[in-house]
């Protein structure tokens, strides 16, 4: 049995909420903001007041974002609900698989376009932060075990300061949202069932 994720999404109309790129970047936001009203998310995304209500709206329906304290201003502020959404078509009956699978592609294509626009004015950002900024990839042989230590340990390092999300005064001076992805996957499809090196898991 698959041990459940956290934040993990199942339900298939919670899930098609989520196929829609605004959306994540509404999300990319009120993870970036404590709060944001719908327009300041119109700054944020280029769209209109309107738009980022509608689909806000549409994000409280499935409990991915809430209403926060109102505040002094008129409009409405939101903030997400959780920090940590997974998204798997593992398990799931087809119609939720392939909801999933969508989520996952619009995920993805999200985080890749924010990743080349930081790239496009990388030249314009101060050298230190240039110097520490960029990708890398490497290939490694690795059997399920050792990918499963590789990611406990590289997640590990990723939750240092995760207090600092949503406590700014934790942030110490000079600080700025960096943006760290982890992503492992196969480059090449499964070998035969019946080749000798692939040994079948208990």
């Amino acid at each position: 049995m698959t041990e459940e994720m956290p934040g993990r999404v199942t339900d298939p109309l919670a899930l098609r909420a989520l196929s829609h790129p605004l959306r994540w970047k509404l999300i990319e936001l009120l993870r970036l903001e404590a709060t944001a009203t719908a327009t300041r998310c119109a700054e944020f995304t280029g769209e209109s007041v309107a738009s980022c209500s509608y689909h806000l709206g549409i994000l409280a329906k499935y409990g991915f974002v809430e209403p926060a304290d109102p505040g002094p201003g008129r409009e409405k502020p939101w903030r997400i609900t959780s920090r940590q959404l997974s998204i798997s078509a593992e398990g799931l009956d087809p119609e939720a698989a392939l909801a999933a699978e969508t989520v996952n592609e619009i995920y993805l294509d999200h985080e890749f376009g924010r990743m080349k626009e930081s790239f496009r004015r990388f030249d314009r950002e101060p050298e230190r932060w240039r110097r520490h900024s960029g990708t890398r990839s490497r290939v490694k042989h690795l059997t399920p075990d050792e990918l499963q230590r590789m990611k406990e340990e590289v997640w590990e390092v990723m939750e240092r300061y995760s207090e600092r999300e949503e406590d700014p005064s934790a942030r110490p001076p000079g600080s700025r949202p960096v943006r760290l992805m982890f992503a492992s996957y196969l480059p090449l499809p499964a070998p035969p069932a019946d080749d000798p090196h692939d040994e079948e898991e208990s």
